[in-house]
């Protein structure tokens, strides 16, 4: 009977857990925030849409960008319940039964199952709804793959596509035929009858028309040669920031003829005249001519007149020239897209665009060339010319005319596919070279202009330009030209989007995603903490330790100990509060720690040392000491991998701290500043020792740095070969005096030995002359002073020895 109702409780259990179960999945299908029926209807559609052949690449685009809009709410909602999801995970981990000694399973109590067995529960109910995201996640990130897929593919087909070559004459007919055609469409588009009812109008608008038109062409005549005579003034008056208000307004160049082409086409659209596709055509003509003051703008910057406001140094003609091609330039691509805009308003296919864009591509190539030779010639002449030009010419010098190497090659290469069939993939190598040489020069005129205004505010003028902080204000522009560049060149806003999305999910390592929020939190709390450290490192050093007992190397000591301590904490608490695991790095860790054992030993040696060294301060910042290899001085600074020497020749000698620890190091002034000196003094063999050494013990004794106790002692320690021998041994207070006590004390002796007629040695040496017969005629005349010498040696002193040579 126990057992029948012991089963049947076990069932009921088993079918209440099941029933859980489903009900979790159930809720986890709809998840907080997320439409999962739009969900799945727009799955289905974007899977048949990538199936299909025929679905137009807009439509997919539209598909992709909702799908990025689901994947985005699936990547959030695969966070949710984390936090008590990894507590569940704690928990069960702590109920797990130890194996037996015998490596048997040992028996587990029922409380033990009972609540582990609640816990999955738990856990399963919970980890639900993260499983449906991470599905639904998955399939919207492999739906967004396909579609790129499916689109590159189609960008690739289209660019590789071949079309009618221009340089058959049998097309040129059909061509001409067809832009004839698309003219007349502009004029015919108005009916005899709406330009009657337009006239009306006309007479009604005619002051506005006529004000707008005056006004524009003023702008258009006028505004570049006022921008210019306001940066002649300034300039003439020498205003402080020169170049950033000449910067500023040179824009005006950019910005009166533009509003006047927009008046212009304002009073076009007025009149009321022109038709629909007129209309679209006069609307662009300020966006053209915006372009074509844009690219001449950045000519005029980047080869300006001036020399020293160029931003590429050529020669005046090849700036000039530099200047022409750019405008020529503009002007024909502005003409180019005006009239394939004209043909794609009346439907024209791919045989009017390559016939009647042929002459302006072999043109423009043609420019493009000129540039790209110009380009060429940067740096060439300051190569033969002083070290700072070549260091310019090495650097930027390199790129430019890497640059107008590729500028060559596309202008060769351009006319040739076109001319060949290659509409599409002529029209994607010359159109992106041009922009992305603007987008570069835009660069190096902002990168200018970063500069001029960091020199006025310094006050270093137009010395700024070579500083770092406007070369690092460069780099900053030319990563945000980044994705413009890649728009040029084909990129699609949803491949930059994908770029972006991606760097924002960050990536993982192990079993933890580390993202850029991640790094900016890590960054925030390290830069407070380490700021934090070197406050409490200047408070203790200038006000706290002073004024205690604690003397200047132990002072030291405690403020770079507190100085790691704080680092390390500080990493600690970033590393936690950016929530980055480092459980899953332990393989990592593993692998650098056996690096570090054979690779880095060294330097993990010299930072151990210097810890030690810190610790046991066996020197100190300011200690006289002597290392292996003779080197002697002052200790200046002790960091983490080395110790810095000051010899008294004021020279640095970086040392080791593993050397100081393993080696003998010698210090003088550890403890105290009281050492010996020993001043060795040398007399003739015809002086009174006891005379001397009174002598010396009385100059040692009036010496103010020497000790009373112990007293100086005067010793006869040697009979030389040339003299007697003492030694001065004194103790002085402070042991770094000691060159300046020898000097004195050689100066004391001199003087008492010259009063008391002590006579300083000379080397004495014995000089024998045997056989003198056999040193010729001259060795006769001296035969009798040289036998009186061989008969009765005499000890000669150097003097000496050099006239009986003689």
């Amino acid at each position: 009977m126990i057992h029948r109702l012991y089963r049947s409780a076990a069932r009921v259990t088993a079918l209440v857990c099941w029933l859980v179960w489903c009900a979790g999945a159930l809720v986890a299908q709809e998840l907080p925030g997320v439409d999962m029926a739009q969900w799945q209807d727009l799955a289905n559609r974007a899977e048949t849409a990538v199936d299909s052949d025929d679905t137009a690449s807009e439509a997919l685009e539209a598909l992709r960008t909702q799908l990025a809009e689901f994947r985005e709410e699936f990547n959030e909602a695969r966070g949710i319940n984390s936090n008590r999801i990894t507590n569940l995970r704690d928990q069960l981990a702590l109920l797990v039964t130890e194996p037996s000694p015998d490596g048997e399973a040992a028996p587990e109590a029922a409380e033990v199952a009972e609540k582990r067995k609640e816990l999955e529960e738990q856990l399963s109910v919970l980890t639900a709804p993260v499983k449906v995201a991470d599905s639904a996640y998955a399939r919207a990130d492999g739906l967004i793959g396909e579609i790129d897929t499916v689109l590159r593919n189609r960008q690739a087909k289209a660019l590789f596509e071949v079309v009618e070559s221009p340089l058959n004459p049998v097309h040129w007919p059909a061509a001409l035929v067809k832009i004839k055609s698309a003219v007349s469409q502009l004029l015919i588009e108005v009916t005899p009858e709406e330009a009657i009812s337009r006239r009306a109008d006309l007479r009604a608008n005619l002051p506005g028309i006529l004000l707008s038109t005056i006004a524009g062409l003023v702008l258009i005549v006028r505004g570049r040669r006022w921008s210019t005579m306001i940066v002649g003034r300034m300039r003439k008056a020498g205003a402080r920031g020169l170049g950033v208000w000449q910067f500023i307004i040179s824009l005006l160049r950019i910005v009166f003829p533009l509003i006047g082409l927009s008046l212009l086409a304002y009073a076009a659209l007025t009149t009321g005249y022109l038709g629909e596709r007129a209309d679209q055509l006069v609307i662009l003509i300020p966006v053209l001519g915006g372009v074509m003051l844009g690219f001449r703008w950045v000519a005029e910057q980047v080869f300006a007149r001036d020399e020293e406001d160029a931003l590429i140094e050529l020669s005046d003609k090849d700036r000039a020239e530099a200047r022409f091609v750019v405008s020529a330039i503009t002007v024909l691509l502005v003409c180019n897209l005006l009239l394939l805009r004209i043909i794609e308003l009346d439907g024209g296919g791919s045989l009017a665009k390559t016939v009647v864009t042929f002459p302006f591509t072999l043109m423009i190539s043609y420019a493009v060339y000129r540039i790209g030779r110009l380009l060429r010639h940067f740096g060439i002449e300051a190569v033969e010319q002083e070290d700072d030009d070549l260091t310019r010419a090495s650097t930027l010098g390199r790129l430019v005319r890497s640059l107008g190497t590729g500028a060559v090659a596309v202008a060769i290469m351009a006319p040739v596919l076109q001319a060949a069939g290659y509409y599409n993939a002529s029209t994607f190598l010359l159109h992106p070279t041009v922009l992305t040489l603007i987008i570069l020069g835009l660069v190096l005129a902002l990168q200018r202009f970063s500069a001029d205004v960091y020199g006025a505010v310094t006050g270093q003028g137009t010395l700024a330009r070579e500083a770092l902080l406007p070369i690092f204000f460069g780099l900053v522009f030319l990563i945000l030209a980044m994705p413009v560049l890649a728009l040029v060149w084909g990129a699609r806003v949803a491949d930059l989007t994908e770029v972006w999305a991606a760097f924002r999910r960050g990536f993982a390592i192990g079993n933890s995603r580390i993202s850029p929020t991640d790094f900016l939190t890590f960054a925030i709390i390290f830069t407070v903490g380490y700021l934090a450290t070197r406050l409490a490192q200047g408070a203790l050093k200038i006000n706290v330790l002073p004024k205690t007992k604690i003397d200047k190397g132990g002072q030291n000591a405690i403020v770079s100990g507190i100085g790691y301590v704080g680092i390390f904490l500080a990493a600690l608490a970033a590393i936690t509060g950016a929530g980055i695991d480092l459980s899953s790095l332990a393989i990592v860790a593993g692998a650098l720690s056996v690096g570090i054992g054979f690779g880095l030993q060294t330097i993990v040696s010299n930072f151990v040392s210097g810890i030690i060294l810190l610790i046991e301060r066996p020197i100190s910042e300011g200690d006289w000491i002597e290392v292996s290899g003779g080197q002697m001085g002052y200790v200046r600074d002790i960091s983490v991998r080395s110790t810095r020497i000051e010899t008294f020749d004021r020279t640095d000698v970086i040392v080791p701290n593993a050397d100081l620890v393993s080696n003998t190091v010698t210090n003088y002034t550890r403890g105290n500043t009281l050492g010996r000196v020993i001043v060795p003094i040398g007399v003739a063999y015809d002086s009174d020792t006891k005379e001397v050494e009174r002598i010396l013990l009385e100059i040692a004794t009036a010496q103010p740095m020497v000790l009373a106790n112990p007293a100086p002692s005067v010793l006869f320690v040697n009979i030389g070969a040339s003299s007697f021998d003492f030694e001065i041994r004194m103790f002085l207070r402070d042991v770094n005096w000691m060159m300046a006590v020898k000097n004195d004390v050689n100066h004391a002796v001199a003087k008492r030995f010259a009063e008391e007629g002590i006579e300083m040695p000379y080397p004495q040496q014995d000089i024998w002359f045997r056989n003198p017969e056999t040193l010729g005629q001259p060795a006769k005349k001296a035969r009798e002073p040289v036998q009186q010498q061989e008969a009765e040696p005499t000890h000669l002193s150097a003097a000496a020895k050099g006239e009986g040579e003689r």
